[in-house]
């Protein structure tokens, strides 16, 4: 069992983000804009983390904190304000939203060109038309794992669990395009899936992000397969000191015995997510100079 280990790939990742941002050194840095609405400790961590990754490689983020009691109409106002202004390369809105703020009316008010995230319906279009296109980070972040360990993807037998529009359908489309990593036979599953097992004892890899703590467990998968966990969840544990653990939508000690390679929760798929956000700011950025 191998250790697909996000923190190298996306460190690896980052210095050539980084690289590309000194060939242009006498202009002014990618500038990534992050909208947070309200007060939620988790989104703050998140946010933080960002900023802190953009600092570090070069990149300028910018903080947009509106009050949770903020009108959708205002919102989308200050989403414009965003997409006109020249010196702001990318445009990140962190998710959960407040329930009186439609979280499709928002993705879609993001300029396509801006939309780092990857979330706006002519990006998903262009994706599936395997047309450049700015990717979803984190089934983008999937890929770039599966590149850095030379996963064979070629005609394997990919089970996608979780339907998600920002990473389980997504991802079930890339791994399906004639590209690599893809090729793959996809199979999209999801928590309603009837005998769920049949379909991952039959897959070569699994990619399961179904939001449900330790889903996937040990007798459901064979030997060799590669698995990797999106999820992230606090469970309660009384043997630690903090009274929880983390855990991942896999049940890692039964499963990874029997895995080539597996993701860890934490450590795995979160810092691929935070990277190619980061690369997908540079590329904007980038494609500016190029054009001039």
């Amino acid at each position: 069992m191998n250790l697909l280990d996000g923190k190298i790939v996306s460190e690896h990742l980052l210095n050539q983000v980084s690289q590309n941002i000194q060939k242009f050194s006498k202009e002014r840095p990618p500038h990534l804009a992050i909208i947070m609405i309200g007060n939620h400790p988790a989104s703050e961590t998140y946010v933080n983390a960002k900023i802190k990754t953009c600092e570090k490689y070069g990149i300028k983020g910018s903080l947009y904190h509106f009050p949770e009691t903020i009108s959708e109409k205002k919102l989308l106002q200050e989403i414009q304000i965003l997409n006109e202004y020249s010196e702001i390369d990318g445009i990140i809105v962190q998710l959960p939203l407040p329930k009186h703020i439609s979280e499709n009316q928002v993705i879609e008010t993001i300029s396509p060109h801006k939309d780092v995230d990857g979330f706006h319906p002519v990006n998903i279009g262009r994706m599936s038309k395997n047309l450049t296109s700015l990717l979803p980070a984190t089934p983008g972040g999937i890929l770039e794992l599966l590149k850095y360990y030379q996963i064979e993807t070629v005609g394997k037998h990919c089970v996608v669990i979780g339907r998600s529009n920002i990473v389980g359908t997504p991802m079930s489309i890339l791994m399906s395009r004639n590209a690599y990593p893809g090729n793959c036979t996809v199979t999209l599953c999801h928590t309603k899936t009837k005998n769920l097992d049949f379909f991952t004892k039959n897959a070569d890899i699994i990619i399961i992000a179904a939001g449900q703590p330790e889903l996937l467990k040990g007798n459901m998968v064979k030997e060799g397969v590669v698995v990797i966990d999106v999820g992230i969840h606090r469970v309660t544990d009384n043997t630690k000191k903090t009274g929880f653990r983390l855990t991942g939508d896999v049940e890692f000690d039964s499963v990874a015995p029997k895995c080539s390679y597996i993701t860890p929760v934490p450590g795995g798929v979160g810092p691929m997510t935070i990277a190619v956000l980061l690369k997908n700011t540079c590329q904007v950025w980038l494609q500016k100079f190029q054009n001039q």
